[in-house]
C-alpha cells in the first residue's frame, strides 16, 4: 500500500517509509503550499531524529528555510502555524501506530490539512517523478522551539478554568504528551507512562484498543478516581474513563462538550458518520444543530470551517474548535471536558452518570473491523439486504454508506489507513442490536480474506 494516505502520510520505517522518500517529500514541499518557510515539529519515535534531519535537507535543498518547532504535540503544530503564519508545516509522527511506523502530518496555510484530495496525490507524483535541482541559494534552519512553547502555554491557559475538586489519573502513553502535560494540567493528577519513549515500553499509543486503556483503568479503581484521562501518541487524541474505570465512547462525549459551551442558540456542532443517536438527540435538547461528516481530520477540519460550525468530534477521539483554528487539540478537549466534568461534581453528578444520561437508550456494537478485500461488494450487500428488509429513516452514502432506520442504524465503511472494512451499529434494544449482528456476520462472512 501506499505511504500517501487519505489524511497524511504514513509508512513502516526503514520499509516503504525511508530517508530518500522523506528528503523527496521536503523538497517538494516547498514549491508545493508556494512558501519559501516551513514549520516543522517531530515527536519521540526512535526514527524522528533520521527523517527529522532528511526532510529538513530535502526543504533546505530547494531554497526554503525551515523553522524548527523541536520536540512536539502535532496539535502544537497547528497551533504555530497559524500563529506564526506559516504557509505549510510538517509534523513527523505516526500518532497512535506502534514504534515500527512514522509518518508526516502537513498542513497549509490557517493550519489547513493536506490531506490526499488536497495535494498529498500531487505531492506523491512529484515525489515518484520529479526532477530534483539542488537551489543554488540553499535555505537555514531557524529555532522556533521556545517561542512557540511560550505563546502555546499562554493560549491554553485560557481554557483551563477550575477543575481542582476532582481526582484525575492521566496516562500519557509515553507520547509527546509528557513534555508538556504538567504545564497543562499541573501537578495534583496522578501520571502514568508520563516519560516519552519511542519504544513504547508500556503499551501502545492507541486509546481506542482497550488492552491499551488497562493500566489506567486500573489506575482509576485502585485510587477511587474521579475520571481518567489518556492521550494517544502525538497528543492530538484523548479519550476517557469514568470513576468506575469504564471506558467512555468518544463520540458521547462530544454530546458532554456542549455544557462547557453553554445554551446552544442553534450553533452547530460536527461529528462523524460512526456517531451514536444519542449525540445528535442530546445536543438538540441542549439547542444545538448538528451536522454529519466524513471521517478524519482531512475532511472535519475544513468541513467545520465550511459549516462556521462552533466545535465537532469523532469516535475516533478527535475534537475540532473554531477557537483553534478548527483544528484538533487532545489538550484542550481534556480542559473542557474536566471543567465540565468539575462542574457536575458540584451538583453531585458523576461523570459516569453524565455519560449514562447523554447515552440514553442506545445499544453500540462498537467498531467492528473485517479483513476483507472485495470491500465495495461486501459494503453493497450489506446495505442491499438490510434496505430490502427494512424502509430507511434516512441514508448517506459521502463515506461508505451510514443508513438509519427507526429503531436502529449501521455505517459501513472501507478504512482509509489500513485493509479493513469497519462496521459499526446502535440500536434503541440490546436485543436488536444482537440479533443485527447476527444477521451481519452470516452476510459478510463470504467475503472474509
Amino acid at each position: 500500500m501506499s505511504i500517501f494516505k487519505a489524511y497524511d502520510i504514513r509508512g513502516i520505517y526503514g520499509n516503504d517509509l525511508n530517508e530518500d522518500i522523506v528528503y523527496k517529500i521536503g523538497y517538494f514541499i516547498p514549491s508545493l503550499l508556494n512558501t519559501h518557510k516551513v514549520l516543522v515539529g517531530r515527536d519521540m519515535r526512535t526514527s524522528s531524529p533520521a527523517l527529522f534531519k532528511a526532510l529538513c535537507n530535502g526543504i533546505l535543498d530547494a531554497g526554503a528555510n525551515v523553522y524548527d518547532a523541536g520536540l512536539c504535540t502535532t496539535p502544537m503544530v497547528y497551533y504555530g502555524t497559524t500563529h506564526f503564519k506559516f504557509n505549510a508545516s510538517v509534523m513527523i509522527t505516526a500518532s497512535h501506530n506502534p514504534t515500527k511506523y512514522n509518518g508526516l502530518k502537513i498542513s497549509r496555510k490557517d493550519a489547513l490539512p493536506v490531506g490526499f484530495d488536497t495535494g498529498l496525490e500531487n505531492l506523491e507524483s512529484l515525489v515518484n517523478e520529479g526532477a530534483i535541482i539542488v537551489s543554488s541559494n540553499r535555505g537555514s534552519i531557524f529555532q522556533i522551539e521556545s517561542d512557540l512553547q511560550t505563546d502555546y502555554y499562554q493560549f491554553l491557559s485560557t481554557f483551563k478554568g477550575n477543575f481542582s475538586n476532582l481526582n484525575i489519573g492521566v496516562d500519557c502513553s509515553n507520547g509527546c504528551s509528557g513534555y508538556f502535560v504538567r504545564q497543562v494540567l499541573g501537578d495534583t493528577p496522578m501520571y502514568i507512562n508520563e516519560v516519552p519513549d519511542g519504544t513504547f515500553p508500556n503499551h501502545e499509543p492507541n486509546p481506542l484498543e482497550i488492552e491499551n486503556v488497562e493500566q489506567l483503568i486500573h489506575l482509576v479503581k485502585e485510587n477511587k478516581l474521579d475520571v481518567g484521562v489518556i492521550f494517544d501518541g502525538d497528543a492530538d487524541r484523548v479519550m476517557f474513563t469514568d470513576e468506575l474505570g469504564r471506558f467512555i465512547s468518544p463520540d458521547l462525549l462530544i454530546a458532554a462538550m456542549a455544557h462547557y459551551f453553554g445554551a446552544g442558540h442553534h450553533r452547530l456542532v460536527l461529528h462523524d458518520i460512526r456517531t451514536s443517536r444519542a449525540v445528535k438527540e442530546y445536543l438538540e435538547k441542549e439547542g444545538y444543530r448538528t451536522h454529519m461528516w466524513r471521517v478524519g481530520r482531512a475532511y472535519a477540519a475544513l468541513k467545520l470551517r465550511e459549516i462556521k460550525g462552533l466545535f465537532g468530534g469523532e469516535l475516533a477521539g478527535h475534537y475540532y474548535f473554531s477557537q483553534f483554528y478548527y483544528s484538533d487539540s487532545g489538550f484542550i478537549a481534556a480542559l473542557l471536558l474536566l471543567n465540565v466534568f468539575a462542574k457536575f461534581k458540584k451538583k453531585h453528578v458523576t461523570v459516569g452518570m453524565l455519560v449514562d444520561n447523554i447515552k440514553g437508550r442506545w445499544a453500540n456494537s462498537g467498531e467492528i473491523n473485517y479483513r476483507i478485500t472485495r470491500k465495495q461488494e461486501a459494503m453493497d450487500a450489506v446495505r442491499d439486504y438490510f434496505c430490502s428488509a427494512e424502509k430507511p429513516t434516512d441514508s448517506f452514502d459521502f463515506d461508505g454508506y451510514r443508513v438509519d432506520f427507526e429503531h436502529w442504524w449501521f455505517n459501513i465503511r472501507p478504512s482509509n489507513t489500513e485493509p479493513y472494512l469497519r462496521f459499526i451499529a446502535e440500536a434503541d434494544s440490546t436485543a436488536l442490536l444482537k440479533k443485527n449482528l447476527n444477521i451481519l456476520s452470516k452476510i459478510i462472512k463470504p467475503y472474509l480474506d
